[in-house]
């Protein structure tokens, strides 16, 4: 989870950390991060790159802290999770601080989702294919821009 002296991020701060996140990565390296179900493919590329240049976790530790906080950030915006601090209880299970709730109830794991994803690499755990099959979710239309009309 975190080292020694660290504070664990709780569940209000965890919209604020995905753009803290997206701004710094977006601005260095212009990707194209809008929250969109699409962009969890460029995460997807992103974790299979720092897997691939075999880097250990505990160095980019904060990356994927980040790019999981993005894929929570795209559950709750596009599917109607919502962020939650987990109990003692989930916490054990999940290794993390902090999740989504579906609106079904059904809680997930982001943070973890992406950890794992950086340890099987993404031919195996896919964050778009999670997306995808995700129990619960419920879609949420995206908002039309002026110029879609007609």
């Amino acid at each position: 989870m975190s080292g020694v002296g660290e504070r664990l991020p709780c569940a209000e701060e965890m919209r604020s950390s995905a753009a803290v996140f997206v701004g710094r990565v977006t601005v260095r390296h212009r990707l194209p991060l809008d929250y969109s179900v699409a962009s969890l493919r460029i995460v997807d590329f992103l974790v299979d790159g720092l897997r691939k240049n075999g880097v250990e976790a505990a160095r980019v530790s904060g990356t994927l802290f980040g790019l999981g906080a993005y894929v929570g950030e795209v559950l709750v915006r596009r599917a109607g999770a919502t962020w939650i601090d987990l109990d003692t209880d989930q916490r054990t299970c999940f290794g993390q601080p902090v999740g989504v709730r579906m609106p079904d109830g059904r809680v997930w794991n982001p943070l973890g989702r992406v950890r794992n994803c950086f340890d099987a690499g993404s031919s195996q755990e896919s964050l778009r294919t999670f997306y995808l099959t995700l129990h619960g979710r419920i879609p949420r239309p995206v908002a039309r821009q002026p110029s879609e009309t007609g």
